[in-house]
């Protein structure tokens, strides 16, 4: 019995020094400018960049697939941000996707929902609560704003709402300066 239970830790230990040395042999690791990126950008995940979220937009600005001046949600203070950390000037935000809007929650007219579930499935965040043929409601301090809920809903229950200026959301604003006026001062 005894036999057994050493030959056990035996082969625990070569097991475990194995899986050791190959967690630090063969470890992966990310590229450190697309987590400076990603960290810059919002989290919204919403798309409107024309890639599927944060992180694939923040890669393909790393390997040079993308402009940094394509997310609306970052406005021109991420897209200052990114010209700043990757030495580039700056560029007035794409209109092609999207304009610049105040931060915004989605809110859901629990009267008329009907349950159906699409928007659910469509929230790239999991804010939005509720099983199907019941009402559905909205995790306020979950919901990035991307709208993504909007387009499915089939009665239009869903309507985006500007967040509230309180103590935990108001920030003060920044001085700006439109980019081309400081393009043409330089």
């Amino acid at each position: 019995m005894y036999t057994a239970i050493i030959a056990l830790a035996l082969l625990s230990a070569v097991f475990g020094a194995v899986l050791g040395y190959a967690a630090v042999r063969f470890r992966v690791q990310g590229d450190p400018l697309v987590e400076k990126i990603d960290a810059i950008l919002p989290q919204t995940q919403c798309g409107q960049c024309g890639f599927p979220g944060c992180r694939p937009y923040a890669t393909a600005i790393a390997h040079g697939d993308a402009d940094i001046n394509q997310c609306p949600p970052g406005g021109v203070a991420g897209i200052r941000a990114l010209a700043e950390l990757l030495g580039r000037e700056p560029k007035p935000l794409n209109p092609e996707n999207g304009a610049e809007k105040p931060k915004r929650v989605a809110i859901i007219d629990e009267d008329i929902c009907i349950g159906c579930t699409l928007c659910i499935q469509a929230c790239p965040v999991d804010a939005i609560l509720g099983a199907a043929k019941l009402m559905h409601t909205v995790i306020e301090a979950e919901c990035t704003g991307c709208e993504l809920c909007i387009p499915p809903c089939p009665v239009n229950c869903i309507t985006m709402v500007s967040l509230k200026a309180d103590p935990k959301t108001w920030k003060w604003p920044y001085p700006t300066i439109p980019l081309q006026q400081a393009e043409g001062a330089r």
